[in-house]
C-alpha cells in the first residue's frame, strides 16, 4: 500500500492549522488571565471557561483522530496519520505560540501540557521529544507501508506502547496528583499548584 505525497501532505497543512487555533486559543487564554507573563502557580479560571477548555482539548483530539481515519486506508496506517498529525499539531502550536508571543523563551521553561483527566505539567522540551518521536515512529511504519512490508502491532506491541504512555502521563500528572493527595480540598484543575 503507497501512501501518497499528496496525503501526507495534506496532513502536514491539517496539523500545522490545528497547531495554530490551538495556539490562538492560549494568546486569548493568557491575554485574559495572565496579561503581564504566564507564570505559576495558576489564576483559578472561571468554571464556564475550564469546562469549555476540556471540551476544546477532547474535541482537539478527536479532529486528529478523525483525520487520521479517513486518510488511512488500514490500522497502522491510521495510527501512522493519527501520530504524525499528532506531533505536527504538537510542535507547531509551540513554534506559534513563540511567533505570536515570544514564549516560551527556551524550551525548559514549564507549561501546563494538557488537562485532561488531570492538569499535566512538565518542561516545554518534553512534549516536544515525544513528538518527535511519534513523528519518527509514524513514518517508519509508513515507509515500510509504502515498501509493501505490512506492519502488524501485535498485542504484545501495544501493551509496550500502553505501558509506556502510561508512564509518560503519570510524570506529567504526578506534580497535580501529589497536589490532591496533600490538599484534597483543591483538587479543580484551575488550582493547580497555587
Amino acid at each position: 500500500m503507497k501512501t501518497s505525497f499528496k496525503t501526507l501532505f495534506l496532513l502536514f497543512v491539517f496539523s500545522v492549522a490545528m497547531g495554530f487555533l490551538e495556539s490562538a486559543v492560549v494568546v486569548y487564554l493568557r491575554e485574559i488571565y495572565y496579561p503581564h507573563v504566564f507564570s505559576f502557580p495558576l489564576v483559578n479560571m472561571d468554571y464556564n471557561v475550564l469546562i469549555t477548555e476540556l471540551l476544546r482539548e477532547a474535541a482537539t483530539l478527536l479532529m486528529l483522530l478523525s483525520i487520521a481515519i479517513l486518510a488511512g486506508r488500514n490500522r497502522a496506517e491510521r495510527f501512522a496519520f493519527f501520530l504524525f498529525c499528532f506531533a505536527i499539531w504538537d510542535i507547531f502550536y509551540y513554534v506559534f505560540l513563540w511567533m505570536l508571543i515570544g514564549w516560551p523563551a527556551t524550551l525548559l521553561e514549564w507549561d501546563i501540557l494538557f488537562l485532561i483527566p488531570v492538569p499535566w505539567a512538565g518542561p516545554v522540551l518534553a512534549p516536544c521529544l515525544l513528538s518527535l518521536t511519534m513523528l519518527c515512529y509514524a513514518v517508519s511504519i509508513l515507509v515500510l507501508q509504502h515498501r509493501r512490508c505490512p506492519v502488524m502491532i501485535k498485542f504484545r506491541d501495544w501493551s509496550m506502547m500502553i505501558t509506556g504512555s502510561l508512564i509518560v502521563v503519570l510524570s506529567f500528572t504526578i506534580p497535580y496528583l501529589n497536589l490532591m493527595a496533600v490538599t484534597p480540598d483543591r483538587t479543580s484543575s484551575g488550582e493547580l499548584m497555587q
